[in-house]
């Protein structure tokens, strides 16, 4: 397939393009020229958009196998294309928990002919229940590109030692959720004023805070590689600052919805913004923005976890935690952050989790997004292409839109 994009406005930090107007001509799932090359033929022809890098995202969850009813893997990766990413790291949150070689293999199966390449994150533990380590070895030989417990802290400590330790010997990436279950109780929401103000149990900032100090301190012990995925407090970055000027290798996301909202969207209690993490107060939120901006925060992620209605339309104490998050990305990080900084932020966790990297250049593979930055418009479920549709951002005025993608000789456009 012979592809022609025709006034492209290239945004990459890394290209002899960046920044400038041209045409891009791709054959065949390469880049063959850039430049004037508004009269060659092809089989489609595309006009004024923006392009990039494809956008990685280091935490989604699609549900297949066992919840399909949330999200099949081919409606996920449809979603994923459509919103602008040509790769996505898939959580272990399914029925059965992807804990093992053929569970990794399914999954990885299931995207082998698809545009968007699925990276499989295996489960640290079997079952996700804490207690023994799973097949990490036989998981990274299947296609596992990190191992760790969706959105569950492990309480023991030694557990975390052995798998940073045993991870070392074949390059393997350990995360760990930030969150002592024991401080945060039965707490629903951030511990602050909004908490006693609606009388909902508050999960306090030193349940993270803890946690990620007890995992910096067994990495400086073990060595390894370890991520901390969905912080949310200033304490936290400082911890993950100072480690890292140790030299020890540790690197850690923000969800989009922890950058944009703060706990005072929880008085209407609206399940929507019942979020793990949960959202917390204003200083917290300018810090984890301000962190982002210096690259204390090493990437964004969607943290796209469909739900069916069931479990988010009843009362809020009961209700489950997530968002999808993959379809407002784009619009909700170049509303804060503006565009060069946007694309910066979404290509930046590629390296960190082993994924492949290929500037805009001739010669080069093709692995685009396509975007349009400048449109401001309120998020509505029409924006959704998720079977769920439990979109924190529905209502909220948004900024740009992803068009779709150019990668493995496929364009999926809107």
């Amino acid at each position: 397939m012979k592809i022609l994009l025709t006034s492209a406005t290239i945004i990459d930090a890394s290209s002899s393009h960046h920044l400038t107007t041209q045409d891009i001509l791709i054959e065949n799932g390469q880049i063959l020229k850039i430049g004037n090359l508004a009269d060659l033929p092809a089989d489609k022809i595309m006009s004024g958009l923006y392009v990039s890098q494809g956008w990685f995202d280091s935490s989604v969850s699609f549900g297949e196998p066992g919840y399909e009813e949330r999200e099949t893997l081919e409606n996920g990766l449809r979603t994923s294309a459509l919103s602008g990413f040509t790769t996505v790291a898939v959580n272990p949150n399914t029925n059965p928990v992807a804990d093992s070689h053929a569970d990794i293999a399914f999954i990885k199966a299931q995207s082998k002919e698809h545009g968007v390449t699925l990276l499989p994150i295996g489960a640290l533990t079997t079952g996700s229940q804490g207690e023994a380590l799973a097949e990490l070895y036989d998981m990274q030989k299947a296609g596992a590109i990190a191992f760790g417990d969706y959105k569950k802290s492990i309480s023991n400590a030694n557990l975390v030692k052995i798998a940073l330790q045993y991870a070392q010997n074949f390059d393997g990436l350990v995360l760990s959720f930030p969150n002592d279950s024991k401080i945060a109780g039965k707490g629903i929401v951030n511990e602050h004023i909004s908490s006693t103000k609606l009388g909902l149990k508050g999960i306090p900032a030193l349940a993270e805070v803890l946690h990620v100090a007890r995992e910096l301190t067994i990495l400086e012990y073990t060595g390894g590689k370890l991520h901390i995925p969905t912080i949310s407090t200033s304490e936290s970055i400082a911890l993950i600052s100072n480690a890292k000027a140790k030299g020890l290798d540790v690197s850690c996301s923000v969800a989009i919805s922890n950058l944009f909202f703060d706990d005072e969207m929880l008085d209407g209690f609206d399940s929507h913004y019942k979020l793990m993490p949960p959202l917390r107060n204003k200083e917290q939120v300018a810090a984890l923005r301000a962190a982002v901006l210096d690259g204390t925060i090493d990437m964004v992620t969607s943290d796209h976890n469909p739900l069916n209605i069931e479990l988010k339309q009843v009362e809020f104490d009961h209700a489950a935690y997530g968002s999808i998050g993959l379809e407002s990305a784009f619009g909700a990080l170049n509303s804060l952050f503006g565009t060069e900084k946007t694309i910066e932020i979404l290509t930046a966790g590629k390296k960190r989790f082993g994924c492949e990297v290929h500037p805009i250049e001739e010669g080069n593979q093709a692995n685009l997004t396509l975007f349009l930055p400048e449109e401001s418009y309120t998020f509505s479920e029409k924006d959704i292409h998720s079977t769920s549709l439990n979109s924190i951002f529905l209502g909220h005025t948004l900024k740009g839109k992803a068009q779709g993608i150019i990668a493995k000789n496929q364009l999926i456009i809107q």
